[in-house]
């Protein structure tokens, strides 16, 4: 009779082990991810906009984003201005053709950002020569910047003006925990945005129409 093989680590207890132990240090981004949360909410309240970027898996992260912001996360609710800039494969392909790959966002950056808004850049390694070219041009246009990345440090992370790692070797499970961390962003996002609009409306309310004053009346007019 023919022993059975010995029974080792599978494909998905051994991935889960590694997604496992980089879950649990990814509590300590909360306050991160509610003051994010609430800078974000300010600024798409006033008519500001977030702009995403990244490559490959974390390109998908980007438009996973956007998609949350400008539909929704759980509730009916305005939307919100996000672009994600790999997106436009048109304006993607015209500016790696005519200016080279590493202008592909900083561009865009130059083109859509406003000073004020916020540039959220995401990549895995933190290195990728488009994302940091494209950190470069917000600075310079006047934009705030996020990173997501995995270990730190990094060039990007660095500079960033803040950034959210992943303490984890294997971009699979740095990728995912981006994941949670974008649905959790939106989450407070969500919960910041009442307060931050209400904190922009008009006093007394707004009035709509032509609004007519009529004083005392002529004791000449009345008189005839």
């Amino acid at each position: 009779m023919t022993a059975a093989p010995d029974a080792g680590p599978t494909v998905l207890a051994d991935h889960l082990t590694r997604l496992a132990a980089a879950l649990l240090p990814l509590r300590r981004a909360e306050p991160l991810l509610a003051r994010w949360g609430g800078n974000l909410a300010d600024r798409l309240a006033t008519g500001g906009r977030l702009l995403v970027a990244g490559n490959g898996g974390s390109a998908a992260e980007a438009q996973h984003l956007t998609a949350e912001l400008v539909g929704k996360l759980r509730d009916d609710r305005r939307p919100l201005s996000a672009i994600a800039l790999h997106a436009d494969t048109s304006t993607l392909t015209a500016i790696g053709n005519d200016y080279g790959y590493d202008d592909v966002f900083a561009r865009q950056v130059h083109a859509h950002g406003r000073p004020d808004d916020l540039l959220l850049l995401i990549s895995t390694s933190g290195t990728s020569p488009n994302l940091l070219t494209a950190a470069h041009a917000a600075h310079a246009a006047g934009l705030r910047t996020w990173a997501f990345t995995g270990p730190a440090p990094n060039p990007l992370a660095d500079l960033c003006h803040d950034a959210l790692t992943v303490d984890s070797p294997d971009n699979q499970v740095v990728q995912e925990l981006h994941l949670v961390a974008v649905h959790v962003l939106c989450e407070y996002v969500d919960v910041a945005l009442p307060a931050a609009l209400a904190a922009r409306a008009p006093a007394g309310g707004v009035r709509t129409g032509v609004e007519v004053v009529l004083g005392d009346p002529d004791p000449e007019v009345q008189a005839r």
